[in-house]
Parts: C-alpha cells; sequence; structure tokens
C-alpha cells in the first residue's frame, strides 16, 4: 500500500513527470518521479562534491531529492532538483552554473537527451 504524498507541490511533480515521461517516450522522467515517490527518509541527498566528481563542464544532471552545499563546485554546470539548501544554490551560481527545479527542466529537454542522474 503506498501513502499518498502530502506535499502538493511534490505530488504535483511526480504527475508532470509521469505525463512528460508518456508524451515524450522519455524514461528518464519516470525513473525521476520513482525516486521522488519514496518516503523522504529514502530519498537522495547529494553533496556538490559528488556533482563536482561525476561532471564536466556544461553537463546537466537532475538530482531526484535535495542538493547539499557540502564540498566545491570548480566548474559550470546546470543542475535540477526537488529542493536545494541556500548554501547550495550560492555556490552552483557562484561557480557560473544553474540550478533548477525539476519541471523547468523537463520543459527545458523534455526528451531527457544528455540528462544524467546523480545520486
Amino acid at each position: 500500500m503506498e501513502v499518498a504524498k502530502t506535499n502538493i507541490l511534490l505530488r504535483k511533480a511526480i504527475s508532470e513527470l509521469r505525463k512528460a515521461a508518456n508524451k515524450y517516450k522519455a524514461p528518464i522522467w519516470d525513473r525521476v518521479a520513482d525516486e521522488l515517490s519514496k518516503p523522504r527518509r529514502r530519498r537522495r541527498a547529494v553533496n556538490l562534491s559528488r556533482i563536482n566528481r561525476y561532471t564536466k563542464p556544461g553537463d546537466v544532471v537532475v538530482v531526484p531529492g535535495k542538493v547539499l552545499a557540502a564540498g566545491k563546485l570548480d566548474h559550470p554546470v546546470t543542475v535540477a532538483s526537488f529542493s536545494f539548501s541556500k548554501t547550495a544554490l550560492e555556490k552552483i551560481q557562484g561557480s557560473g552554473g544553474r540550478a533548477i527545479h525539476i519541471l523547468d527542466l523537463v520543459k527545458e529537454n523534455p526528451t531527457g537527451k544528455g540528462v544524467k542522474i546523480i545520486g
């Protein structure tokens, strides 16, 4: 039995991701929706050090959970996530990168080509 999410924004995000996956035949959005459907304690929390380690300048990554500020980011990347810590936002923008919501990434890249899931 799956418990319904009480966070309305999270429910909307999961629903929109599923619609995009079906409409654009993009399985990546289904994977991200599955990750966001997990209980909060099992959702991914990713530090900037991990994003820095597994990306190159200009990469586009999605974190199905929260981005945290531990570590540093020394090249510009586009990071899409459901939520960011305040300090992580500042560090991403300070490196010349972009921090956007997952649904904004779906609008920019509906097929999900070239997007990495990190977590």
